[in-house]
């Protein structure tokens, strides 16, 4: 690959790299930010995109697993509850979406998600968090799974959302759904691979890829020194802005 042929990746690489600061320090968003850029702004199908995507994030999200093992903000008992229903969803909702249309139901969830930012919001500028062990871990997982394959993005909001309201430390939150990501998005692709072939993965990813690995080992670090009221603000602000602008383009 020659310099010049870099040119055209560069706002994918720009693209990739924000989407994983943000995403390595809050939990969410590479998914969302990078499905709705393919498919909005390149045109790409729905199953291409969220297989372009995932492939991606196989990388993006073992190197943001390591470095969040390495700042001890993983919980590995809530690690196990998520990943293995995790894994289980996403093969599901990968293989659904290889063959039918799924994305039906996203304006709804996308609308339950920003109830769930605002109340993060509210949460956030009333008082500090308060610690308490979840009780609703593996169905959230599974269901997290599904809507990340079938949606294109989706793991990061739906679980770090959940557990958040359920009162699970941010910081150990972020790093475990990002830890437990790696698992899920390895799953999504293979399936994805074996319905839709390698002609799913778009020469975009490259650029996002190159994006992503940079930014992965910041997200652990911003994620260790700011402070859970913070954490959680930043949060349902995130889920906000994401959704609401989902749920416009689903209804323009």
């Amino acid at each position: 690959m020659s310099p010049s042929d870099l040119i055209p990746l560069l706002p994918f690489i720009g693209i990739g790299f924000a989407a994983q600061l943000v995403d390595g320090a809050l939990g969410m968003a590479f998914g969302v930010i990078n499905s709705t850029l393919l498919m909005s702004a390149m045109g790409v199908p729905p199953a291409a995109a969220s297989a372009s995507v995932h492939a991606v994030e196989t990388f993006t999200s073992a190197a943001s697993g390591i470095s969040h093992t390495l700042h001890r903000n993983v919980d590995w008992k809530l690690f196990l509850r998520l990943m293995i229903p995790g894994v289980i969803g996403g093969a599901i909702g990968a293989y659904l979406l290889s063959n039918i249309d799924a994305s039906v139901a996203r304006p709804f969830v996308m609308a339950y998600l920003a109830a769930i930012g605002l109340y993060l919001l509210y949460r956030a500028w009333h008082g500090e968090h308060e610690h308490r062990p979840p009780r609703f871990v593996e169905p959230l997982g599974l269901a997290g799974g599904f809507l990340d394959a079938a949606g294109g993005g989706g793991w990061g909001p739906v679980v770090t959302s959940n557990l958040l309201v359920q009162g699970t430390s941010p910081r150990k939150t972020v790093g475990t759904v990002n830890t437990a990501e790696f698992f899920l998005t390895a799953t999504i692709s293979a399936t994805f691979l074996s319905t839709l072939g390698w002609e799913a993965f778009t020469w975009q990813t490259i650029g996002i890829l190159i994006g992503g690995l940079a930014a992965a080992p910041f997200g652990a670090v911003l994620v260790k020194r700011l402070s859970a009221r913070k954490l959680m603000g930043f949060v349902g602000a995130l889920l906000v802005i994401t959704c609401g602008f989902s749920i416009y383009q689903a209804l323009a």
